[in-house]
This record gives structure tokens, sequence and C-alpha cells, in this order.
């Protein structure tokens, strides 16, 4: 459970000017190890020193790390086909949500009733595992950024391995495809297997 000097924390940061997302990484005796900070579009030095003086008022030992969305969320190349997002719709009045995607021709189905964000997120998911693909990562949190218009959404992948943090990042005028389109987003960049049948 996170204390209040924790949310304290952890606010101060959020508000800081072009920080998307605060993710914090714990030692083993539950004490502030590593604070990531994903920033967009500004000079992350300055944001880094900011953070700096904030931590060491609250956790004098956390390491800070800021990261630069325009660097972690520059898509890539993979080999292969690509994972394609046929459909995401999403009932706002029951919170059901659907996702479908192709790959080589062959679809995969998933969903939720979590909402659009959450559940296109967890709909996604479902519909990867559905086409045989295995990821070592659990979905941490799904959240979008007040913009002007059609506002980002990112969502969050941890790693069961050591807890690190993996981003994504997708714009629509849908909250649910947003959410689908980061969900693939945070993946595409790390390397999935699937099970063969």
């Amino acid at each position: 459970m996170t204390s209040r000097i924790e949310e304290d924390f952890e606010l101060e940061l959020r508000s800081l000017p072009g920080v998307l997302n605060v993710s914090v990484t714990r030692r083993d005796d539950g004490t502030v190890d590593v604070v990531t900070l994903l920033v967009y579009g500004l000079n992350t030095s300055e944001t880094e020193g900011v953070a700096s003086q904030i931590a060491s008022l609250y956790f004098p030992d956390a390491r800070i790390v800021v990261e630069d969305a325009n660097n972690v969320l520059t898509p890539t190349t993979i080999e292969g086909a690509r994972i394609i997002l046929t459909r995401a719709s999403c009932d706002e009045t029951t919170g059901a949500c659907d996702v479908e995607l192709s790959h080589r021709g062959r679809l995969g189905h998933g969903g939720s009733r979590s909402g659009s964000l959450i559940g296109g997120a967890e709909a996604t998911l479902m519909a990867l595992r559905d086409l045989g693909y295995e990821f070592p990562f659990s979905l941490a949190s799904v959240t979008n950024v007040p913009a002007a218009k059609n506002w980002p959404v990112i969502v969050t992948m941890r790693s069961f391995a050591d807890g690190s943090e993996r981003f994504g990042i997708a714009q629509a005028s849908d909250d649910v495809v947003a959410a689908a389109k980061a969900t693939l987003d945070a993946l595409n960049r790390f390397p999935v297997s699937q099970r063969t049948r």
C-alpha cells in the first residue's frame, strides 16, 4: 500500500512540466529504489535536476531516471509480419470492450468489462494470447494525458522478472482504440514468444 508521503512525492513529480508518467521501483525491504519519469518535449536533464531535488526531500537514497518519450516511444521495426489492430469497441453503458487483432491471416479476439481504458488494454492482451503469444509482462496502469484534442493514452507494462516497466503511447479519437494501440506499442519493442499450435 502506498503511503501518504509517497502519494505526495509522486504527485509533485507528476506536476512537473512534460512529465507523462512516474513509476517507482522498490527494494526488497520496501524502500524506494528507483523513480522513473517519462518526459515529453522538454530538456530531460533539467527535469532530472528538479526531480532529484524533490526526491532528496522525500527519499534521499532514491535514484532518479528520466526517459525521453521522443526516444522511448519511437516505433522500431520487427522481423516478420506485424500484428494489426482490426477492430476495437466498447459499450460505455456496460464497460464491455472487444478487441480483434490480425496476424498473418489469423484473428485473435479478446474481451473485458473494465471500461474503455483498462478494458481496451486488457482485451488487447487477451487477443494476443488468443493468437498464441506469451509475454513476461503484466498490465500496470492505463492513463490518458490531457491534451487539446484526442487525449493520448499511456499504457505501462511491468516485467514479471525484474519489475521494470515498459511504456506505450497512442492517440485516437476513441479511448478503447488508443488503449489497444498503446498496449501494442508497449509490447512492440520487446520480443514475445509464440506458442506452437
